[in-house]
């Protein structure tokens, strides 16, 4: 499994540890990843994700699920979470 949000796309970045005398080693920092049930109100079902901790503060800023789905555009979206943002904007239209 990869180590990616699936909202955002966050993923692993490489760096160095360097000691005291200036020697480098690789190093990987990982995000924070959480696995999470978000409730879409305008769906009206739960919305299971893995996403990163920094994703589910933007989340909780944005006003939710759908809040967070409605501000960010299809391009930025993984393909996986595209049908769940057209069906809450066909929700959103239609009601």
């Amino acid at each position: 499994m990869a180590r990616r949000c699936q909202l955002t796309g966050k993923g692993v970045l490489v760096g160095h540890n360097v000691s005291h005398a200036n020697n480098r080693t690789k190093r990987r920092f990982l995000p924070n990843l959480q696995y999470r049930r978000l409730y879409s109100e305008a769906l009206g079902e739960m919305v299971r994700l893995r996403i990163a901790t920094s994703t589910l503060r933007t989340i909780e800023k944005r006003g939710g699920l759908d809040g967070y789905l409605r501000s960010v555009s299809e391009k930025e979206l993984p393909p996986e979470l595209v049908p769940l943002k057209r069906r809450l904007e066909a929700r959103t239209t239609a009601g």
